[in-house]
């Protein structure tokens, strides 16, 4: 039986105090758009973006470790823009091999959580 799910949102974590800096990233540089967080969740700390239809939720963790491996990936028509931005940015871009002709590289966010960004469509 199918249970049609579909992922709504996708949380990554960050360390205490980090909200500033994810804003910088993932808002200022990425240009995801910030959603407030419901009132009673808020005090909790932490942020949450749109990502398309999706929402991308960073939440606090006392006892922070960066997933190094485990990632998002966010996909773009812009890829190679995209890269460049981040890369003026000071955060290290590393090409991986084409998955299906949609092209991609990992970086890491301001806390050294691994993420993924690839092409939304094969290139020709």
């Amino acid at each position: 039986m199918d249970p049609a799910l579909a992922i709504d949102h996708v949380q990554i974590a960050i360390p205490v105090g980090g909200e500033a800096e994810a804003r910088s990233f993932y808002g200022d540089l990425l240009g995801l758009t910030e959603l407030p967080k419901p009132a009673d969740m808020a005090a909790r700390g932490g942020c949450w973006f749109a990502v398309g239809a999706r929402q991308l939720h960073l939440g606090v963790e006392a006892d922070f470790r960066p997933a190094k491996k485990a990632h998002v990936a966010l996909s773009t028509d812009a890829l190679d823009a995209l890269r460049a931005r981040v890369e003026a940015g000071g955060h290290k871009a590393k090409d991986d091999s084409p998955v299906d002709g949609r092209y991609r590289f990992f970086t890491e966010d301001p806390f050294g959580n691994r993420i993924e960004f690839m092409d939304r469509t094969p290139r020709a």
